[in-house]
């Protein structure tokens, strides 16, 4: 069964682990005692990011959870972005089909944007309002790894808007500096 929580919880321990130590992902995790084990997802959201962000200054805090994306349904949406980069000569035709468009990219002022008009991020289903967009950085770093596998070059992605930290939108910006189109 797929359990995403679990699978949260054990790609942001990984995270931290690596950028700190073992005792320090598992109290971020699980909470002082293992307090947090027993949260429902909404508070466990809340909290953890919370006692994330009271630990780690901002920029690791981003470098955390962009290391926690899942990968689901990744292969599905590599191939569109592979479909969508073979029918194209620049990042303006590449967001400009309607295939693309519905898939949320856009090209806008020599930028290209990936845009939801829904939070994609099943873990937040029940969230109503995030305090930050600290969680949201797991969608950003999802977004690097696609990009990134796609266009076989670095890639940055910032978030710039979410839904759940009250915007009408979640966008991020890709920015794909290296890509030569052939």
């Amino acid at each position: 069964m797929f359990d995403i929580r679990k699978i949260q919880e054990q790609a942001i321990f990984e995270a931290i682990k690596r950028a700190s130590d073992t005792e320090t992902a598992s109290e971020i995790v699980y909470g002082k005692n293992d307090a947090a084990r027993n949260e429902d997802n909404p508070s466990w959201v809340a909290s953890t990011m919370q006692r994330l962000e009271e630990k780690f200054d901002t920029e690791a805090v981003k470098v955390i959870r962009m290391e926690c994306q899942c990968g689901y349904g990744m292969e599905e949406k590599l191939a569109l972005l592979e479909r969508l980069k073979s029918k194209a000569s620049n990042l303006e035709e590449f967001a400009s089909s309607q295939e693309a468009k519905s898939a949320g990219l856009s090209y806008r002022d020599g930028q290209l944007y990936l845009q939801f008009d829904f939070c994609p991020c099943p873990m937040l289903a029940g969230v109503q309002k995030l305090n930050s967009m600290t969680w949201c950085q797991c969608s950003a770093g999802y977004s690097k790894v696609l990009f990134e596998k796609a266009f076989n070059c670095a890639v940055d992605v910032t978030m710039l808007k979410s839904i759940k930290c009250s915007d009408d939108i979640c966008l991020m910006r890709i920015d794909i500096p290296d890509y030569v189109w052939m």
